[in-house]
C-alpha cells in the first residue's frame, strides 16, 4: 500500500546502506545492531548489493541495442550506456538514468535497458567520468564519491540534457529518473536545467526550499515509508512546491526500505512497490515525453 505523505515516524531507523560513510562506522553500526561482531559479518553480505544477481533484461536481449558512448559534459568527456529498442521506428523521448552512490554498474544497465523496452531512449551517464569512470572496486567507488564537486555533478547533468535534446534518435523531449544518490541529483538537475520534460526520483534527497521556485519539470517523487533520513525532508519539499504551484506528486510505499527498487540487494530490495513505483514511472515518462 502507499499513502499520502505524513510527518508520523517510522517505528525504527533503518540502515541506509547507500549512504557515503565509510565501512568501518558501517561495522560498527550493524555491530550495534546486530548483538555481536560475528552476526555483523554475517549479516553485512546480505546489506550489500550484488551486481552478480541476474539482469531483469539481460545485456544481450535481442529486443534492446545497448552500447557504451561519450559525449561532451561540462568540462570533459562523459561516459554513459545508451540503450533504445532493437526495432526502433522513428523519434523517440529520452530518459536520463541517473546511477545510485555505487556509479554506473550492472544494475544500472539494466535500468536503462528496462526503460528501453518501455519505448524510449535511455541514457545513463557515468556521473564518475571526471575520474576515469566507475571503478571496478567498490571500496574505491566509496572513495571517490566522497570527493564528487556537487556543482559539477549538476553541470554535468545540465549537460546531459543538452545532448539529448539533440540526439538523432530522440523527440526532443527528456526526462530524467534517479535512485538514492541519482534521485537526489534528479532533483538537483530539475532545479538546473529549466528545459528537462520530466522528472522522477527515489528516496532522493530534496532540494533546497529556495530553489523550488527554479523548478519546471513535473516531478514523480518515490519514497520508501521506513527511510526516516531522506523522509525528513519531503513535509518541506511538499509546501515550497504547493507555493510555487509546481506540478508534482509524491508516493510513500509503506514497510519498504531505502533502495526498495534494486533488485541486486536482496535485504533492500520490495518486488511489490518496486513494480507499483515502476508502472507509474513508464506512465507518467510516457505522458510527460510523448
Amino acid at each position: 500500500m502507499t499513502r499520502p505523505v505524513s510527518t508520523r515516524p517510522p517505528a525504527a531507523r533503518p540502515l541506509i546502506t547507500h549512504l557515503t560513510f565509510d565501512r568501518r562506522r558501517f561495522m560498527q553500526q550493524l555491530t550495534r545492531l546486530a548483538g555481536s561482531g560475528a552476526a555483523a559479518a554475517v549479516i553485512a553480505p546480505m546489506l550489500a548489493a550484488s551486481s552478480a544477481q541476474a539482469a531483469i533484461v539481460v545485456e544481450n536481449d535481442p529486443r534492446v541495442k545497448g552500447e557504451d558512448i561519450t559525449y561532451p559534459g561540462s568540462g570533459g568527456e562523459m561516459k554513459a550506456y545508451l540503450a533504445r529498442p532493437a526495432d526502433q521506428k522513428g523519434k523517440l523521448g529520452t530518459v536520463i538514468v541517473v546511477h545510485e552512490n555505487r556509479g554506473l554498474n550492472p544494475h544500472i544497465r539494466d535500468v536503462a535497458r528496462r526503460v528501453a523496452l518501455e519505448g524510449f531512449v535511455a541514457l545513463a551517464p557515468d556521473f564518475m567520468s571526471p575520474f576515469g569512470g566507475t571503478p571496478n572496486d567498490d571500496e574505491k567507488v566509496r572513495e571517490l564519491f566522497q570527493t564528487l564537486d556537487p556543482s559539477q555533478v549538476a553541470a554535468n547533468a545540465v549537460a546531459t540534457v543538452a545532448f539529448l535534446k539533440s540526439y538523432k534518435d530522440g523527440n526532443g523531449k527528456v526526462g530524467a529518473v534517479g535512485f538514492c544518490w541519482g534521485g537526489g541529483t534528479v532533483n538537483m538537475l530539475a532545479v538546473n536545467a529549466p528545459d528537462l520534460d520530466a522528472a522522477v526520483a527515489y528516496y532522493g534527497m530534496q532540494p533546497k526550499a529556495e530553489d523550488v521556485p527554479k523548478i519546471h519539470a513535473p516531478l514523480l517523487l518515490h519514497y520508501a515509508g521506513l527511510d526516516q533520513r531522506t523522509n525528513a525532508g519531503i513535509d518541506a519539499f511538499r509546501k515550497a512546491l504547493e507555493a510555487a504551484h509546481k506540478q508534482y506528486a509524491i508516493y510513500v510505499y509503506e514497510g519498504a526500505n531505502h533502495a526498495f527498487n534494486n533488485d541486486t540487494s536482496e535485504a533492500r530490495y520490495d518486488k511489490k512497490a518496486a513494480d507499483l513505483a515502476w508502472g507509474r514511472t513508464i506512465a507518467f515518462l510516457k505522458e510527460k515525453l510523448a
